[in-house]
């Protein structure tokens, strides 16, 4: 199969081209699109042959239940059952935007969607692109990530390509997405609601409209599909910066690469041609999506051991953290 990658306009999405990409999901194909968190990649989600070549293209345990896509708030109410006013509330805060409801589903949503679960995840993305393709399709569309299951989420048409080219049907290409950090999946199928995955949405917003909100994620490693060594350095950046001094100065026989923040370079200056580096800046909205960037292209280039940086367990940081941790089976190394 020959993957075609359309180029899309953001803002004023090509009417043709999405309807061509439409045409291809209503078929039963699998079309890649751009949101503001990470590229996802669609199926029909009431057709279950559709969603189930998503698990295959992908390696995706069964178990894994997908994210049903939309673009309509009214849609909530026929993918699901609203207990109470919260659903209604945080859609009217948050979407379209970056946060995943987890609701007790309706009879219409597939079980295989749902990953055997009495309950599905549901999310209206803030991308003009995707709200297109779902409006022309004219059903929800299930979209986990368009990688790998396990590798760094796609931030860019290219990491899909890298990915599933010749798996799949096309690709909307979009170019950069602008979070680049997967949403939040919030449970609201029980009394205090349930962080199951940190993303985009902080807990501290969550809960200026919730009130109370528990969290509570999966292993760390459970999903790794990355063959490098990456370390987190923990402490302030002068400390960093002077164990890695000493560390490079002993000339490591590994292919080593610096992924740092601005603030951590101003004190190590300098460092060998041979060593690949990127300065990530200081704003962890920055960070996000030049480290999943990044994380590849180490990849690419034969890099055995990364080190970069770990972040602030709150907000942004305790999101990239969670998911970091995931795709590389990471080790957290303090520096006193």
């Amino acid at each position: 199969m020959q993957t075609k990658v359309w180029s899309v306009a953001v803002e004023k999405p090509e009417e043709e081209i999405i309807a061509k990409a439409a045409q291809i999901i209503k078929q039963g194909g699998l079309v890649a699109f751009p949101t503001e968190t990470v590229y996802g990649l669609g199926a029909d989600g009431f057709n279950e042959t559709a969603v189930q070549r998503i698990f295959r293209v992908k390696k995706r345990p069964l178990n894994q239940a997908l994210i049903l896509h939309l673009a309509e708030k009214a849609d909530l109410e026929k993918l699901a059952f609203l207990e109470d006013e919260r659903a209604w509330k945080l859609a009217h805060f948050f979407w379209p935007g970056p946060l995943t409801l987890v609701l007790p589903k309706r009879e219409v949503v597939p079980g295989i969607v749902s990953g055997g679960l009495t309950t599905v995840g549901l999310r209206m993305p803030n991308h003009p692109v995707a709200l297109a393709l779902i409006r022309a399709v004219g059903v929800p569309l299930a979209a986990p990530s368009a990688n790998c299951f396990g590798r760094p989420s796609p931030t860019k048409g290219e990491h899909v390509l890298q990915d599933l080219g010749g798996k799949i049907e096309a690709i909307l290409e979009a170019g950069s997405t602008s979070l680049g950090l997967e949403s939040t999946v919030l449970d609201l199928s029980q009394k205090v609601p349930l962080i199951l995955r940190s993303g985009a949405i902080s807990k501290e917003e969550l809960e200026l409209v919730l009130g109370k909100v528990d969290r509570k994620e999966a292993s760390i490693v459970s999903e790794s599909g990355c063959p490098l060594k990456v370390i987190f350095l923990k402490g302030n950046a002068e400390k960093k910066a002077k164990y890695l001094s000493t560390y490079l100065a002993k000339k490591p026989s590994e292919k080593i690469a610096l992924l740092l923040t601005t603030a951590t370079w101003g004190f190590l200056g300098e460092v060998p041609a041979v060593f690949y580096q990127r300065d990530l800046g200081n704003q962890l909205e920055q960070i996000a999506p030049l480290l999943y960037e990044e994380l590849r292209n180490c990849e690419a280039q034969g890099i055995e051991v990364v080190f970069t940086e770990a972040y602030e367990e709150k907000g942004w940081g305790q999101a990239l953290m969670s998911r970091l941790l995931k795709f590389t089976q990471g080790q957290i190394q303090v520096i006193e």
